[in-house]
């Protein structure tokens, strides 16, 4: 009769455990951008571990009717990160690779996916 009660438990604590909600992928490492701050002087935007396969609107550009693109980005996560000319994934892309990808001033940028 115990077998069957520990046998019981352990089936229930092992479905409960396949149950549980996995971890949301990220990429790992940092994702660095340039801004213009208020007072117009450069800022650096950094964006940590951020989440894989979705859209990321930069907080500080993400408005284009308030503030201009960010640019500069350094790619030193371990995904291939594209970055839009628009908020919310829109506009012009370009890719940069994992572990190093940059590009200059030139690039501008308000969002960006990591895959």
């Amino acid at each position: 009769m115990r077998f069957r009660s520990t046998a019981g438990a352990a089936l229930g604590a092992l479905a409960l455990i396949l149950a549980l909600p996995t971890s949301a992928s990220a990429a790992e490492g940092p994702f660095f951008y340039t801004y213009s701050g208020l007072d117009g002087s450069p800022q650096t935007g950094v964006l940590a571990d951020p989440p894989s396969y979705e859209c990321v609107t930069l907080p500080e550009v993400g408005n284009p009717s308030s503030s201009s693109s960010a640019h500069s980005p350094l790619n030193h996560t371990d995904a291939y990160a594209t970055v839009y000319t628009g908020p919310h994934c829109d506009g012009d892309s370009f890719t940069l690779r994992p572990h190093g990808g940059h590009a200059s001033e030139r690039l501008k940028l308000r969002s960006v996916r990591f895959m």
